[in-house]
């Protein structure tokens, strides 16, 4: 069974940094696209990002150029380093794997962690 666990999160300021880690269980991590969402208070869930399994990568235009997400498929994980960041990227964020290849579309992914909660203070 695949399970995703989210670290990284908490409170920061407006200009600050985050390293938000997502670690995949499980023995085809190398298999699995990954991609961040985020869902903020009374919003709908949101992409964030994404990368393939040939660590290609894909941004939400909100986050290009703050946000870098990596892969170590050596030690399962996929990483999301925010930069720059602003209250308007407070959210719980989410990481989701799926064997269907990167994707914008949450219904492409088929395993989802239980979140990580951003803060950002102005």
């Amino acid at each position: 069974q695949v399970q995703l666990v989210e670290s990284g999160g908490g409170l920061v300021q407006a200009g600050g940094s985050l390293r938000l880690s997502c670690a995949v269980s499980g023995p085809t991590f190398s298999s699995f696209a990954v991609g961040w969402f985020r869902q903020a208070p009374g919003k709908e869930r949101e992409f964030v990002s994404a990368i393939s399994r040939s660590a290609y990568t894909s941004y939400a235009d909100s986050v290009k150029g703050r946000f870098t997400i990596s892969r170590d498929n050596a030690k399962n994980t996929v990483a999301l380093q925010m930069n720059s960041l602003k209250p308007e990227d407070t959210a719980a964020y989410y990481c989701a794997a799926g064997l269907t290849g990167m994707s914008r579309y949450e219904t492409r992914y088929d395993y989802w962690g239980q979140g990580t909660q951003v803060t950002v203070s102005s």
